[in-house]
């Protein structure tokens, strides 16, 4: 069975498209897909923090895998280029990344 030919893809933005900011990333999973929630997080005092969600984006669990494999990839270049990016200690490993 012969593998069909790559076809040409044209970028276009739709007419709402936007490009933001985001410091914070929430994930909810279920059996039918992945929904991320892209927000900023902003220190309002000592004790309090206020996330502003703006923007939710659904995928199919294909493409969460895709999305994680070219993430992984573009890391590790930015960590050769760079050096090794550290993550705060104080988050608990498996636990929320803001």
């Amino acid at each position: 069975m012969a593998i069909p030919a790559q076809p040409n893809i044209k970028l276009v933005n739709a007419p709402d498209y936007r490009e933001n900011y985001s410091n914070s990333v929430q994930i909810r999973v279920n059996v039918w897909d992945f929904f991320l929630v892209f927000g900023t997080l902003q220190q309002q005092t000592e004790t309090q923090v206020e996330m502003r969600n703006f923007q939710g984006i659904y995928l199919s669990p294909q493409q969460a895998k895709a999305l994680m494999a070219l993430l992984q990839q573009n890391v590790n270049s930015y960590e050769n280029a760079f050096g090794e990016i550290k993550l705060d200690p104080r988050v608990v490993p498996g636990g929320p990344v803001h």
